[in-house]
């Protein structure tokens, strides 16, 4: 397979090199259908480049090709429930609109990042959706699932893949969501 929103960077099969991903990520990729895993390519890249804007401009990659995982926390009552919000880096996540609607939660925030990184088992800067909780819905906005290839996380600040954006959507609780991205601005 070759990956093209790699701009500088060469992306390799993620299956192979699981060293460059966090261990639940690895998890993840091996349960997904084996050629969906296939489409996921994986690349080391430097740690202190993780940030979207940094990571675009250091490797050549455009902004509308990357996307971010956004760990939002709802809650209602005494539940508390989680989800990943899969946006364009173009854009926000509309946690207070559709996201809090999508949770049936009263109120809905990003996920303070110590327990993000505690419950999904990664480094924040590089939490991506494969490997994440079995229970978490996974929202997908309809313009990642459109996009040829979008570069996301690792699950360690070190690496990004590379993977279809309608593979997105081969996750468990994964949902495409349209109007979850909202334009910046």
């Amino acid at each position: 397979m070759t990956w093209n929103a790699t701009g500088t960077l060469t992306a390799e099969a993620a299956t192979r090199h699981p060293e460059l991903v966090a261990p639940a990520v690895g998890r993840g990729l091996a349960l997904l259908p084996p050629e969906v895993a296939a489409t996921v390519g994986v690349s080391a890249i430097d740690p202190e480049l993780a940030d979207t804007a940094a990571f675009c401009e250091r490797y050549g990659v455009a902004m509308n090709a990357s996307a971010n995982c956004v760990v939002v926390k709802g809650k209602r009552g005494g539940e508390v429930r989680f989800a990943a919000c899969m946006v364009l880096a173009t854009t926000r996540a509309d946690v207070n609109g559709v996201v809090r609607r999508r949770l049936d939660v009263r109120s809905a925030s990003f996920a303070p990042m110590d327990e993000a990184v505690a419950l999904t088992g990664m480094e924040y800067g590089g939490i991506t959706p494969i490997g994440l909780p079995a229970d978490w819905p996974i929202l997908v906005d309809a313009a990642v699932a459109a996009a040829p290839e979008v570069v996301i996380g690792g699950g360690v600040r070190g690496s990004k893949l590379f993977v279809p954006g309608s593979a997105l959507l081969a996750l468990p609780g994964a949902e495409l969501v349209e109007g979850l991205g909202r334009a910046v601005g």
